[in-house]
């Protein structure tokens, strides 16, 4: 039996997506948002990059303020959801209202996981999760400050790269051995830590802290007796799911509300997508995918699901980071041994290709990303694409000459 009310927890990407979705897919019955936040949902990305360097930074809504009146969806915005009432399918507000839901959504996302030793710093310590954060963080990003990021994950480089720009003197302290480690294959990773060394932020690798003391100026001991200065901290070593709800609600959770492939909880009638949900694989692994295009894909998975319609069909996973000039973006597969270069990483123009048994599973884009679409295509196609025309500058990758060697190879591609 279809629905009549839908509510959805949550105001970022996967919330609002999935109200987007609903109404696609011909929902036209009650839809409740929820979020904690007074701003109407929006764009993540941009708070590490375009809040902090634009001139007169705007939040990027995700959908129009209109689109919400439009399609009938009721917004509560700046209110905090005490129960979820899995049993009563009555979702109560901490002002005691109540609201019945048939079908429920759980986008509340994740908040940034806390580092004690650095917290006691105060207010001169951050993180960056939502747009307060980015305010406030802008006011204390001034030339000649110094500045220390602890983590050089995605996040850290962008805010590394942001803070360069707006004059500061940025140290990254990282404990692994190289830059972006969770995501990023290694020619990229060399190709990161060399283009924020010329910008002149100092990358410290294989470091921890062992001290900090908050004075005139925040100090930080490593393990190595080495003392930094900073006017202020910034790190970024991860996440934690917001998931205090539904593990108050009795629901399966680790770090993150388990799910199935069509986002459905351990309760059939709730659902979960984004940051805060975590995939249950077939083999029993879990998997998060922290990235905006998985949580406008669980959005549309789980709408479906609501729904009771068809599945949409999966893509190679998608990211991307801005840093200084440099957009990087990456699909598919980013494990892997061979991984060959087209074009030149120093003129900052290149794409790496990851091969595996001569079939190519993934790709990395340097200010390349309109060939994006076209990696796509060539990854879904699981063929052995002809590795001359791929690291040939002089064949463009849409020409017809690298076409005609495609299609020699058994690779019919489609140009768009």
């Amino acid at each position: 039996m279809n629905p009549k009310t839908i509510a959805i927890v949550g105001g970022g990407q996967s919330a609002a997506m999935a109200a987007a979705a609903l109404r696609q897919q011909g929902f036209d019955g009650e839809l409740h948002l929820f979020s904690d936040e007074q701003h109407l949902p929006y764009e993540r990305p941009p708070l590490s990059k375009a809040m902090l360097l634009d001139d007169n930074p705007q939040l990027q809504p995700i959908l129009p303020a209109d689109w919400w009146r439009e399609h009938n969806v009721q917004l509560h915005l700046g209110v905090t959801v005490r129960t979820l009432g899995r049993q009563t399918h009555q979702l109560v507000l901490a002002n005691g209202q109540s609201y019945p839901w048939d079908r429920l959504l759980i986008a509340t996302g994740a908040a940034a996981r806390p580092l004690p030793q650095l917290d006691k710093l105060g207010d001169r310590c951050f993180t960056l999760r939502h747009a307060g954060d980015a305010e406030r963080l802008r006011d204390n990003l001034l030339p000649g400050k110094s500045i220390v990021i602890v983590g050089a994950g995605t996040i850290g480089l962008e805010l590394a790269a942001s803070a360069t720009q707006r004059g500061c003197q940025v140290t990254v302290v990282e404990l692994a051995p190289t830059v972006m480690g969770r995501n990023a294959p290694a020619p990229v990773r060399d190709y990161l830590l060399a283009r924020h060394q010329l910008a002149g932020v100092r990358v410290l690798l294989n470091s921890t802290i062992e001290h900090v003391e908050a004075g005139e100026c925040l100090s930080l001991t490593l393990q190595n007796g080495e003392t930094l200065t900073a006017d202020a901290v910034i790190y970024g070593i991860g996440i934690v799911a917001n998931d205090m709800l539904a593990r108050e609600a009795g629901l399966e959770t680790a770090n993150g509300i388990i799910v199935d492939t069509a986002c459905t909880t351990s309760d059939p009638a709730i659902f979960a997508a984004g940051d805060v949900a975590i995939t249950r694989q077939a083999d029993g692994s879990l998997v998060r995918v922290e990235s905006w295009e998985n949580a406008n894909f669980q959005a549309q998975v789980a709408a479906a699901a609501m729904l009771n319609q068809p599945q949409p069909a999966a893509t190679p996973g998608w990211f991307w980071t801005d840093q200084y000039r440099d957009n990087l973006q990456f699909i598919g597969e980013m494990q892997g041994d061979s991984w060959l270069i087209r074009g030149n990483s120093d003129a900052q123009r290149a794409i790496w290709f990851n091969l595996q048994d001569d079939v190519i599973v993934g790709a990395v884009t340097l200010n390349q990303g309109r060939e994006i679409r076209l990696l796509r295509k060539w990854i879904q196609a699981k063929k052995k694409p002809p590795v001359a025309a791929l690291i040939d500058e002089t064949i463009l990758l849409k020409s017809n000459n690298c076409r005609m060697a495609l299609r020699l190879s058994g690779l019919h591609v489609s140009y768009l």
